[in-house]
Order: structure tokens, then sequence, then C-alpha cells
């Protein structure tokens, strides 16, 4: 396995990493524990050392249920990996169909309490990479960059980030206390963020690129058939999944399986070479249940692709028609009203 280092204080992990949600939360009902826990202890073998997760991946039955399952199938190998979790969520109707709103609360005493339940429920003394969920806008960056510098101080904490930022949030959370990554929506679907990345390279944050596969569309596996229960699988609602939307992917998927040939890789090799091919510090999270599929999206790390490969895919995605893509749950609308 290669490895890529994030942010100035030199977190150190694999060039792929494992996001670990969908074992428990928005791909279907959740997933055998016991098969779940054999494929982490494969994917350490395999030289995965990153491994995400949070504190709202769960079951309205079991709401932190993936945090849970990733302490205790690391637990053995715990000195080996880096485990990455998430503060300052909660759903809205959790009950119901997703993907549910989103209620932020990233208020110091929220963030207490919520390191100390994900501590406990991933078995461990300090957590590797703390994510803040989403932006809250009732509390400012500099708030919540001081809680995470009392938080690394005390040792509970070894490094922070912050998913979907904006550039000023960004910088002012990274002056009170030094931010290692940016976790961000980011695919061949899904670019809007490109636009940070002059940001995160002056700043010396890394990227970590959740959803690289537009929710596993860029894996190749689907087609307009496939059909996904809704009261479990955000899919169902996702618009690149729309039987409409393969006809007008039609071009990006020959284009992507016409690259792969010549490569002699997969679909999703491509998708993810791609990405890490543009920046030393990007590090894709592809999610999976399966143990070849966890394979397969190792392998991207040896993908090399040139400069101008990766400036004439870009150049042919600029110019090239594609469905809308699911871009994310929506923060509770009354929430944001009341705090503005």
């Amino acid at each position: 396995m290669k490895y890529r280092t994030l942010g100035k204080g030199g977190l150190r992990v694999s060039a792929v990493g494992l996001g670990c949600m969908g074992m428990s939360h928005a791909y279907g009902a959740p997933a055998d524990k016991k098969e779940m826990k054999w494929l982490m202890a494969d994917a350490v073998d395999m030289g995965y050392s990153f491994f995400d997760t949070a504190e709202v991946y769960g079951t309205p039955d079991n709401p932190h249920d993936n945090e849970l399952l990733v302490g205790e199938a690391l637990a053995p190998y715990r000195d080996k990996v880096v485990i990455a979790t998430k503060f300052g969520l909660t759903f809205d109707n959790p009950t119901g169909a997703g993907p549910h709103a989103l209620i932020p609360d990233s208020s110091p005493c929220a963030i207490r309490e919520a390191v100390e339940g994900s501590l406990r429920r991933l078995r461990t003394d300090h957590i590797d990479l703390y994510y803040q969920h989403r932006i809250d806008p009732a509390v400012e960056p500099e708030v919540v960059a001081d809680t995470m510098s009392d938080l690394i101080r005390e040792g509970k904490v070894l490094h922070w980030g912050i998913s979907e930022t904006t550039e000023d949030y960004l910088r002012r959370a990274h002056r009170v206390c030094p931010v290692a990554a940016v976790q961000n929506r980011y695919s061949m679907m899904a670019r809007w963020h490109e636009s940070l990345f002059p940001v995160l390279e002056e700043l010396g944050v890394g990227l970590v690129a959740f959803s690289p596969l537009a929710n596993g569309l860029l894996s190749g596996c689907y087609t307009a058939d496939d059909t996904f229960d809704p009261r479990t699988d955000y899919r169902a609602s996702m618009p690149q999944y729309r039987a409409e939307s393969f006809e007008k992917n039609r071009d990006l998927f020959r284009f992507i399986n016409d690259l792969a040939l010549d490569k002699h890789i997969t679909y999703s090799q491509l998708s993810l070479a791609w990405m890490m091919c543009k920046r030393p510090w990007i590090v894709p999270i592809p999610g999976t249940r399966r143990l070849c599929r966890l394979k397969e999206n190792i392998g991207a790390a040896d993908v090399e692709l040139t400069a101008d490969e990766v400036r004439q895919i870009d150049q042919a995605l600029d110019s090239m028609e594609m469905s809308e893509v699911f871009g994310g749950s929506a923060i509770k609308k009354e929430v944001a009203e009341a705090v503005q």
C-alpha cells in the first residue's frame, strides 16, 4: 500500500481509505456484523490503514451502530490504523425514508458530549481524526476550533477536520487550530469543490474525498433496472439512479469504459486514480461490503496517470452532458432560519 499525508501535522494514512458508513447506514439494511468485521480485518491485512465512520451512521433502533461496529472490528489493530469519526449532527425524522434533513449542533458542550460517546464506542482513548460533520450556522468557526484545540491538548483528539466547509470558514478555523483535512463530496460527477483546491494547497490541508464513485454509480455495477428500498437505501431517491439518468450519462459511461479498457483497469480504479493523480494530498474513501471491491479499490493506488492525461479527462468532463448527482442532505430549514 502507498501512503499519503494529511495536513502539516503529519497524519499518515493509506492512499485509499475505507468508508464504513454503508455497512450500517444509507445503503440498505445493515450488513451482517460478523462479515463486516472480517472485511475490516482483511482490509488491514491488505494495507488499508484509514477507516472512516461517524456517530450518526446507524439505524433508528441503533443510532450509533457504525461506530460500535468499527470499534469492535478494529480493536485488535488499534495501533496500526487511523480512525476518523465525526460530530455535530443529528437526523430529523430518522424513522422516515431518507435522505433525512440534518440538524447541526457544534456547541462546545455538544462536542464534549459527542467525543466521550465516540471514544467509548470506538474502544479507544483517542480519535485520530475528528471532523465537524457539517457547519453549524449558530456557532462561529473560532469557537469550534478552540474546542478542538482543547481536546487536542487533552490527548482525546490528535487531528481535526471539517466536512463540507467553505473557504472563509476553513480559514477562520485554521487560524485558531490547524486543520488536517477537509472531507468533501468529490467525484467525476461532483467537482464543485475543486475551487477550494488552491486554498487547501496554501494552508497545507488534505482533502478526503467521500462518495468518490458518485455513490457507487461510477463503479459500473448498476443499470437502469436496479431498484433500492426507499426505507433503508438513499439511492432510491438519488437523481443519478433514476432510469432516465442512465441514458443521460451514456457518454460518461462510454468515456470511462474506453479509458479503463485502454489502461487495463476497472471503472472504479480509473475514477479513483484520476483524483489521486491530481494532488498528492487527496485521499478517497470509497465504501464497500464486498471483499472483491475492497481489493479493486486499493488497486487504484498503483495506477499512474500523467498530468496531461488528468487534464484531458477534466476537459472531457467539462464538456460532457451528465445527469444531476446527489449533493447531500439538507440542513433543516427551521434550524438555519432560527439562528440567522
